[in-house]
């Protein structure tokens, strides 16, 4: 018997799309163990190469997705003010499959049902990688931070606390 084709993500198809080098980094995980603080000890990495996708809403400009180094916190005000919106707050867990494709923990800001507007820390600059969600709970996708600034359409921008 052949081996079983792994199934790709949509953010992994999507970066092989644009012929972009990656490296994916598989980890065990479970429901209570969904943290960027997990993910960097599982995958012994540097807790600032592991960025977490946030998806939030303004009041005037709908979803934003927000790319944090995994140790920081995003920074509401600055998420709004970069966004042009009075306040944003986090988009609702509930809502968060139906507004782009993915799930709690296996959230990418690559390959999301709809392109939303893509803010991604500038700390992402001090790496000649980092790690995001290859779109599946699990799986690390790494990359060059100008690759994913390009495939996203992202802004690098200070976003943290």
């Amino acid at each position: 018997m052949g081996k079983k084709k792994k199934e790709k993500t949509n953010a992994i198809r999507l970066v092989e799309q644009h012929q972009v080098s990656y490296t994916e980094h598989e980890y065990s995980w479970s429901e209570d163990q969904l943290g960027a603080e997990h993910v960097a000890k599982e995958l012994d990495q540097n807790i600032a190469r592991i960025f977490k996708t946030l998806v939030v809403t303004g009041n005037k400009r709908g979803p934003l997705v927000a790319v944090v180094p995994g140790g920081q916190e995003l920074d509401l005000k600055k998420m709004a003010k970069l966004s042009q919106n009075k306040k944003v707050e986090m988009l609702p867990l509930k809502d968060l499959e139906k507004t782009t494709g993915y799930i709690r923990g296996g959230c990418s800001p690559i390959g999301m049902k709809k392109q939303f507007p893509t803010y991604i820390d500038q700390t992402a600059q001090d790496f000649s990688s980092i790690l995001v969600s290859a779109g599946k709970r699990g799986l690390q996708i790494e990359l060059a931070p100008e690759d994913l600034v390009e495939l996203v359409g992202g802004t690098l921008a200070d976003i943290t606390m």
